[in-house]
């Protein structure tokens, strides 16, 4: 088993920690935890590079942005967090496009959750197709092995 964690962190108040965990050639599990959010929901995206201050979706495959479970999407398109009134976002996601080990590892990539929702590529905004217009970054962490 392969292991792998972000620490969140921003400007804002936002801070949380993500785990990754990936069995063989299986789907990554992706478990995490972020408070100091708005309540509704925020973007979340694996980025293609470790800079956390810029760049795009990570999309080796070249194709448009999409939701998680379209066939045309961002390998790192991974949907929506939902932050309940609290404040706080607890979630679990099982993907087959974020490997941990391979040519196409997210190891070293940032993990971003955006200030808005992503619209899936389905809206109608000029931003749909490559960000899902998800608004700016209000927490990154780089995606780090894990002993």
């Amino acid at each position: 088993m392969v292991k792998a964690v972000a620490v969140l962190s921003s400007n804002e108040g936002v801070s949380g920690t993500i785990y990754f965990t990936q069995e063989g050639n299986g789907p990554t599990n992706v478990t995490g935890n972020v408070s100091g959010l708005k309540p509704g929901l925020h973007g979340f995206h694996v980025h293609a590079l470790g800079d956390t201050t810029n760049g795009p979706h990570f999309n080796p495959a070249g194709k448009e942005h999409g939701a998680p479970e379209d066939e045309i999407r961002h390998a790192g398109d991974l949907g929506n967090v939902t932050v309940g009134g609290n404040g706080t976002a607890n979630f679990t996601i099982v993907d087959k496009q974020i490997p941990l080990c391979g040519p196409n590892s997210i190891i070293g990539r940032a993990v971003v959750v955006h200030a808005d929702p992503d619209d899936l590529g389905k809206g109608e905004h000029e931003l749909s197709k490559s960000t899902g217009n998800a608004g700016g970054r209000v927490a990154c962490g780089i995606i780090g092995l894990q002993g």
